[in-house]
């Protein structure tokens, strides 16, 4: 290991120990405060474009292991800890965390006082930031836009069962929502966000499912008059990205927070039943309240500690929207029972016998 540096655009500077690719590696600086599950915040594509920052002090305890990856590859752009175990103890890890990265040349910074990034970060809000061998000062960045293409599926990926199809757009969606509905014996098929609507439509879905992503909301403008027709010809349910999306096809606007929420415990009120959720959430932007048309659309949950909407009901139609992660990974799976709700509005009749809730 060498000495390394975190530089923010803002200034600050914060020395580690530099593992791997020490070239320079630039994104937008977040901090995550979850204690377990860095193996899924890693490979999540939702991170595409970011330096990951852990406040846990103690990253890679537990090794990785296989099954446990959201995609293919890790999207983060760095990763910045307190420390990073490199003799994992669990008795199925199949390698290490620096292992992981390293395949993929994503540099690491630990020995960092994380403590006073996040704090920094809490002050600045999220900020843009290099990884480096050496300190850097009066850098400046350029605007990123349309990771989508990035990490879309390239081809379309279909898993067979018995039950109702449904049709995954995906943005850079994470393995775990194809797990639970396969867990509720759905026939998924995933295509790429850019996908025709006639060929959406000649696979005969029974309900659409519009996945999390990266990036900026706005960048997928686009593509708005294509899921909005998909919510008028099928029941769908957006998580993460794919509530703002549905959220913008209906004429809504999103902002970007000071420094999002990424964490596995974050408190979700039930506007309907006044009981709260804890959840698992990873975004940077959320969906301005005075924006919604709610002549269309009832608020059905809010973010207990700021009160930004976490989700969305129509009020004629079968549109849902949650903004946290009802799959988790990592996280609590206290708001799993969402998918079934999403599957219990399109059951056919002519399905009977078949179960579609969560084994």
């Amino acid at each position: 290991m060498k000495t390394g540096f975190l530089s923010l655009e803002t200034g600050e500077q914060f020395k580690g120990q530099l593992i791997g690719d020490f070239h320079g590696s630039s994104g937008e600086v977040v901090f995550h405060t979850s204690m377990t599950g860095y193996q899924e915040i890693l490979t999540d594509p939702s991170y595409m474009g970011q330096i990951v920052v852990f406040s846990y002090p103690l990253i890679g305890n537990y090794g990785v292991m296989d099954g446990f990856n959201e995609s293919q590859r890790p999207y983060i752009r760095g990763m910045v800890a307190g420390e990073i175990c490199t003799e994992p103890s669990h008795f199925a890890h199949t390698g290490t965390l620096l292992d992981l990265l390293d395949q993929f040349n994503i540099p690491v910074l630990t020995g960092v006082d994380t403590r006073a990034v996040v704090k920094t970060i809490r002050n600045k809000g999220s900020v843009q930031g290099v990884i480096s061998d050496r300190p850097l000062e009066g850098f400046s960045f350029e605007a990123e836009n349309n990771f989508f293409e990035h990490v879309t599926t390239r081809k379309i990926e279909q898993f067979v069962n018995p039950g109702l199809h449904i049709v995954l757009l995906d943005y850079g969606y994470k393995k775990s929502i194809v797990d639970y509905l396969l867990k509720c014996h759905c026939r998924v098929t995933i295509v790429p966000y850019h996908e025709p609507l006639e060929r959406i439509c000649a696979m005969q879905p029974d309900g659409i499912v519009i996945s999390n992503g990266p990036g900026n909301p706005i960048d997928a403008t686009r593509h708005l008059p294509k899921i909005r027709k998909l919510t008028n010809l099928y029941p769908t349910m957006g998580i993460c990205l794919g509530h703002q999306l549905i959220a913008m096809a209906y004429g809504a606007k999103t902002t970007k927070l000071p420094f999002g929420h990424r964490g596995g415990n974050h408190p979700v009120k039930d506007m309907k039943t006044d009981k709260v959720y804890i959840t698992s959430q990873n975004h940077g932007y959320v969906v301005l309240d005075q924006s919604i048309d709610h002549t269309q659309f009832n608020i059905s949950y809010k973010h207990i500690n700021d009160g930004t909407i976490e989700g969305l009901v129509h009020k004629e139609k079968p549109i849902m929207t949650i903004q946290f992660h009802p799959e988790a990974h990592p996280g609590p799976q206290d708001t799993e029972f969402i998918f079934n709700q999403f599957l219990q509005q399109m059951i056919p009749s002519n399905r009977g016998g078949v179960s579609y809730a969560i084994q």
